[in-house]
């Protein structure tokens, strides 16, 4: 059985930073695309960041470029979400996911079958 566990995440002001953690468990995710979505109250899940298998490459949404930073460890099975500059609207759910997919860049949520079960960000000014 596959499951992502996240950590990190909590409150902060504006112009802080935070990390995100995501552990994979249940197979090796050295091959997987690992991915973070954030859906705030009332939107659509946002694509943030994701990382290629072995982390060649990294992809960025336009909102966060620049500020965030995703990057793996643990031998590949986790992904981290640095987060700098928070801005009060980055105040959202945030989620870690997984996908067997590799044909980048991979940004809709429908084609990430594997979830963490959400941690919130919320950023005051």
């Amino acid at each position: 059985q596959v499951e992502l566990e996240q950590s990190g995440g909590g409150s902060v002001q504006a112009g802080g930073s935070l990390r995100l953690y995501c552990a994979g468990y249940g197979r090796t995710f050295t091959s997987y695309t690992m991915g973070w979505f954030r859906q705030g109250p009332g939107k659509e899940r946002e694509f943030l960041a994701a990382i290629a298998e072995r982390g060649h490459n990294r992809y960025y949404g336009d909102s966060v470029k620049g500020r965030f930073t995703i990057y793996r460890g643990n031998g590949m099975n986790a992904v981290y979400l640095q987060m700098n500059s928070l801005k009060p609207e980055d105040t959202a759910m945030y989620y870690c996911a997984a996908t067997e997919l590799t044909t980048h860049p991979i940004v809709d949520p429908n084609d990430y079958p594997y979830w963490g079960q959400g941690t919130q960000v919320t950023v005051s000014s």
